[in-house]
């Protein structure tokens, strides 16, 4: 599967998304993601990002009623990815936008975004 959760620990929720991400699989995994906050309350999340393509051409990615319904729930975002991605996935997050914490951060650097993320 593209998207998936790949662990749950505690109030951190650990997603892995390989090849191109389609809207579908983002609605399912916010769908996901909103379950697990009612849970926990507030969470973390650490995106993985494994051979990304980007994003599915065409679709319709500015829906922002999660962020606008949970952001209050989720208390930091890491992302790991190859460099190249950094600055599309940080504006696709809506990182300037959003009051949550959002940091991204190269393979090299996972160990450094697990201690960021915890």
């Amino acid at each position: 599967m593209p998207c998936e959760v790949i662990n749950v620990s505690g109030n951190l929720i650990s997603v892995r998304i390989t090849g191109e991400l389609k809207k579908a699989e983002l609605d399912q995994m916010q769908t996901t993601t909103a379950e697990f906050m009612r849970k926990e309350g507030k969470i973390r999340i650490l995106v993985s990002l494994h051979n990304f393509l980007g994003w599915e051409k065409g679709a319709e990615w500015e829906d922002t009623s999660f962020q606008s319904k949970h952001d209050s729930d989720i208390e930091k975002i890491a992302i790991v990815g190859d460099e190249k991605w950094m600055n599309l996935a940080l504006a696709f997050s809506g990182k300037p936008f959003r009051p949550v914490e959002i940091k991204y951060f190269t393979p090299s650097q996972l160990e450094l975004a697990h201690a960021w993320i915890a």
